[in-house]
């Protein structure tokens, strides 16, 4: 079934246009809207396909100037390339169903963000808890250590500088609007 809004479409008519068109996201227009718009739209897609699995959540998406469609998923036990695959599948099945895009003009990536990317969500601060983070704070400095406690307002980093018999732990409390940027650091 291919569901499209009609140019005359108005707020007034939506509970008819409802009525036939059982499609929820038929009644945007992307070349109507602009690029947060339209990433408001694929976030509420995206988020009502990973409803069915409450490990997997959005992280971010991005929408490039030649309609370059990137989805950042993430999980709670990681993700796989499998799990990136159904995603996109059943998502550009959505876009193609709502006639999102008309003329096709777009293309879609579906993949977690990578190894040294930022941690947006307090989720993913959760997720990689006893990992090793850099963190950015706002007056620039850099503290890098293990993430110990991740608290609704804050997160809890430990720290050691110096080596051997000399090596200091210290614990230092980071405030989540504090934090500038925080990446975890991979481990050799």
């Amino acid at each position: 079934m291919l569901c499209v809004c009609s140019p005359t479409f108005a707020p007034e008519n939506e509970a008819i246009e409802r009525e036939r068109c059982p499609f929820p996201f038929a009644f945007y227009n992307p070349q109507r809207m602009d690029k947060s718009g339209q990433i408001a739209l694929l976030e509420k897609m995206v988020n009502s396909l990973l409803e069915s699995d409450p490990s997997f959540f959005l992280v971010q998406v991005k929408i490039k100037p030649t309609n370059n469609i990137k989805v950042f998923i993430d999980g709670d036990h990681g993700v796989t390339i499998e799990n990136c695959i159904k995603l996109n599948r059943k998502l550009y099945s959505q876009l193609e169903e709502a006639a999102v895009y008309p003329d096709g003009d777009y293309s879609l990536e579906v993949s977690s963000p990578g190894v040294g990317e930022p941690l947006l969500l307090h989720r993913q601060y959760l997720k990689n808890a006893g990992r090793l983070l850099e963190v950015k704070l706002m007056d620039d400095t850099t503290i890098i250590g293990v993430l110990k406690i991740v608290a609704e307002d804050h997160i809890v980093l430990e720290a050691t500088s110096g080596k051997g018999k000399k090596a200091v732990t210290q614990q230092h409390q980071v405030f989540f609007t504090q934090i500038k940027e925080a990446s975890v650091q991979i481990q050799f």
